[in-house]
């Protein structure tokens, strides 16, 4: 089960969330970053650089990390352009060499903007129909 869920629309920028709590700065020379989906190569990051040479083509330049914000267990990936075929459990692995590796996973639901665009339209029409309904039943009271 996924630790979280996030939502986004198709377009959007996201921030698929991981964080661990460390005393200290870790020592990300010694470190793997990973993240995937199922078995695709989302983000992998090892010795203090992003090494995206496996990575799924499907992510290829929408995907990074607060690179600064590594060292102090700030492991969140940002996806920009999001499409509605990135909905999927996502998870974050670290390990270092020496510690347990940690694990944490994020649940992606992505919504297409079009079908919320046509929902906002329909109730706008709703409303308008009320709106003039009210004003026809305050004109009939008038005469």
């Amino acid at each position: 089960h996924p630790d979280l869920t996030c939502h986004a629309f198709v377009g959007e920028t996201v921030v698929l969330p991981c964080t661990i709590t460390s005393s200290g700065e870790l020592n990300i020379s010694h470190s793997m970053l990973y993240w995937q989906n199922e078995d695709d190569v989302v983000h992998f990051h090892h010795g203090g650089h992003d090494d995206l040479k496996y990575q799924d083509k499907q992510y290829h330049g929408r995907t990074s990390l607060f690179l600064n914000e590594v060292k102090h267990g700030n492991f969140s990936l940002k996806l920009s352009n999001v499409q509605l075929q990135d909905e999927a459990v996502y998870s974050c692995i670290y390990s270092q060499s020496g510690h347990q590796t940690q694990k944490s996973k994020v649940k992606l639901h992505v919504s297409d903007t079009l079908s919320t665009g046509e929902k906002h339209l329909s109730s706008g029409k709703a409303m308008i129909l009320y709106l003039l309904s009210a004003y026809m039943i305050s004109f009939n009271q008038i005469n």
